[in-house]
């Protein structure tokens, strides 16, 4: 098995990326500015303070949490009514909000502040195409739901027996440092070799030969173990 660049979960991203300042599902313009890591009004700055943080995941949390609550209740509506409508789609708003974009220092490792692997943060945080943006009810409690849903990496790797090979992006503009080793260190594979691709970003974009690099890695392990036999 191969781990590359590989988060623990939708679920666990979308609670460390998303906007906590939006106070109303519906209006994206009703925001709290203290929690608005893009507000010039904002008065937290990076580096941020641990106990800004702390409060900031906080809200991140919660405004994930109501969300469940939201899609459960509605669920719950539409059973109840009956009928053959059975699910709906729904947007949310603002959903890249991650520090760690904008503030080098949390979990640090080669990447650039001020940018991520789809663009500005600030503009994958209000466009069309960011992460969670559209989803179904029950799509959200299988992907994003942080109670709810059943895939974490970290937590099914302690079912991984087969040889791993883990391979961490030093300079990763989207999957959090940490992630990867936690995959590893889960994993119960007595055959496990832990890589990393020095300046390499998520994508690889605009770097062929680390791309090049990494297709190495992977089949020369897996050769190694005559798995292209």
């Amino acid at each position: 098995m191969i781990f590359q660049a590989a988060h623990v979960s939708r679920a666990q991203l979308l609670a460390d990326w998303i906007d906590p300042s939006v106070l109303d599902e519906n209006d994206p313009d009703k925001r709290d500015p203290e929690l608005d890591l893009y507000d010039p009004r904002d008065p937290n700055k990076p580096p941020y303070s641990q106990q800004f943080l702390t409060t900031f995941r906080n809200a991140q949390l919660a405004r994930v949490r109501r969300r469940t609550a939201w899609v459960k209740e509605t669920l719950a509506m539409l059973k109840k009514k009956g009928g053959n409508e059975l699910e709906r789609g729904f947007v949310t708003y603002r959903t890249m909000a991650e520090p760690r974009f904008l503030d080098p220092s949390i979990d640090p490792n080669d990447r650039q502040p001020g940018a991520s692997f789809i663009g500005p943060p600030e503009t994958a945080n209000t466009g069309p195409v960011g992460i969670a943006r559209f989803s179904t009810l029950r799509a959200w409690l299988s992907q994003w739901s942080i109670d709810d849903t059943h895939a974490h990496g970290e937590r099914c790797a302690g079912q991984i027996t087969v040889p791993l090979l883990a391979i961490e992006n030093t300079a990763d503009d989207a999957v959090p440092a940490p992630h990867t080793r936690k995959i590893f260190d889960a994993a119960r594979s007595k055959d496990k070799t832990y890589e990393a691709i020095k300046g390499a970003t998520h994508y690889y974009a605009g770097q062929p030969e680390l791309l090049q690099k990494a297709v190495d890695l992977c089949t020369g392990w897996m050769r190694q173990r005559k798995l292209l036999d």
